[in-house]
């Protein structure tokens, strides 16, 4: 099941389990932690009373007293001292086994808060950063749906800034940014249009003058009546039926071919692509499935094909990626420097407040 990053608070999720970002003694306090502990009410510090500790790098469960969810579970990051003191090992620790627990507790969903990127100092960037790649890593190989709930906008920037280098890219691309959009638009609908009717027009007959007949001065020629046309079916157009019974390899038939000929599974491909497992079982059980862009793109990324192939699966449902918008130009950026993990993509669109892919 499929990652999400949001911006909200965590105590509003519709999930099994919220994970709080506590400290080793389980005694509440500021920030995540206390916002849980007052919203599940005296039960919850009861429970953590009989636990009494948890080391930095683990987590614990309990009940959830009075929340809607089933389950909190207690996870303890570390405080920041400026990456000498194993910090980034232990972060990553403390979130694999607040997911080991999840899994082991019979949770379907779990929600998350960005761990130790409050009181604890962590900064906010590289602490989403291994949020990303630990709960990426899990879900290659297990079923739950994680949502990452980001709620100060600190954070949103601290992803901004990691990467730099791909809003450089969209700078150099972004046909937004320069032309006026609704010009744009006309212009590109103008050009469409014309290779509308010139793909689909028959070609007019061309009167042109026969080889080895002359005209005086001022006099026209009379052309043949003998036409000839480009298209083999011009005399005889075909219905409107012929056209569609001709049409090519559908959506859901061209990702079923690419993941044979990528000797890929149908799980690992949609947990790559951090879609839903009943979604998938709709594209790969509905020829004539029509995905929204996140989802095609996500498959297209499970698959590591490159920009033309991407292009040749997008068209199959009508789809495109281009230059004039932030979300397709991340898609390429990571695409053409081979680059196709679909967690990391999606931190970037997250930091960049684009849609993510998948989830």
């Amino acid at each position: 099941m499929p990652l999400t990053i949001v911006r909200d608070d965590i105590v509003h999720q519709d999930v099994d389990a919220l994970v709080t970002a506590a400290n080793p003694r389980l005694a509440g306090g500021g920030g995540v932690d206390g916002a849980i502990h007052r919203a599940a009410g005296p039960a919850l510090a009861v429970a953590c009373a009989k636990i009494g500790y948890c080391p930095t790098g683990s987590a614990c469960i309990t009940e959830a007293g009075r929340l809607p969810c089933k389950f909190i579970i207690h996870a303890v990051g570390p405080v920041w001292h400026g990456g000498t003191r194993n910090e980034r090992a232990l972060l990553a620790a403390c979130y694999a086994k607040a997911l080991e627990l999840a899994v082991a507790n019979g949770c379907r969903s779990v929600a998350f808060p960005l761990i130790s990127s409050g009181t604890f100092g962590y900064p906010k960037g590289q602490a989403l950063g291994v949020a990303v790649e630990t709960i990426g890593a899990f879900l290659e190989t297990h079923d739950l749906a994680v949502t990452l709930v980001i709620f100060d906008s600190d954070s949103y920037a601290a992803g901004q800034q990691r990467f730099a280098d791909i809003a450089a890219f969209i700078d150099d691309r972004y046909v937004g940014r320069h032309l006026d959009r609704f010009a744009e638009r006309r212009r590109r609908q103008a050009l469409a249009d014309a290779d509308f009717s010139a793909d689909c027009a028959p070609p007019c007959p061309r009167r042109t003058k026969p080889a080895g007949r002359h005209t005086e001065p001022g006099k026209a020629w009379k052309s043949d009546t003998r036409f000839s046309f480009a298209t083999p079916f011009a005399r005889h157009p075909p219905t409107l039926d012929a056209f569609i019974a001709d049409r090519g390899e559908t959506f859901s038939e061209a990702v079923l071919r690419l993941i044979r000929e990528r000797h890929l599974t149908q799980v690992e491909c949609y947990r790559r692509a951090n879609l839903d497992r009943r979604l998938f079982s709709k594209i790969r059980s509905g020829k004539n499935y029509h995905p929204n862009k996140r989802t095609a793109c996500a498959i297209a990324i499970a698959l590591c094909l490159n920009l033309e192939e991407t292009q040749d699966l997008l068209a199959t449902a009508g789809l495109a990626l281009g230059r004039s918008d932030k979300f397709d130009l991340i898609l390429t950026y990571f695409i053409v420097n081979g680059q196709y993990n679909v967690f990391a993509i999606n931190e970037a669109l997250f930091a960049f407040d684009q849609p993510l892919l998948g989830a």
